[in-house]
């Protein structure tokens, strides 16, 4: 899958978990939990959804690699299926 594939379909599942994010604005660098208050079970919800939809298992221990936009990004990159 591509980056811009990968890119565009956490886009579209951080807007189901978070539709007030305006992506354009986003910090990419920044911990996506405190720079939109999400809470721990949205973002277990979307980590749950990005696992379904590229088919890779995300374990608990790895969520600290995904904290940001682009962690999320570059952890799908090598991961997904």
């Amino acid at each position: 899958m591509t980056q811009p594939d990968l890119r565009d379909a956490l886009i579209i599942q951080l807007g189901r978990i978070a539709p007030e994010i305006e992506i354009d604005t986003i910090d990419t660098a920044a911990d996506l939990r405190d720079e939109f208050d999400i809470d721990s079970m949205d973002f277990l919800k979307l980590i749950t959804a990005l696992a379904d939809e590229f088919a890779c298992p995300i374990p608990e221990a790895d969520y600290d690699q995904m904290r940001s936009f682009d962690e999320m990004l570059a952890y799908l990159k090598v991961h997904a299926k």
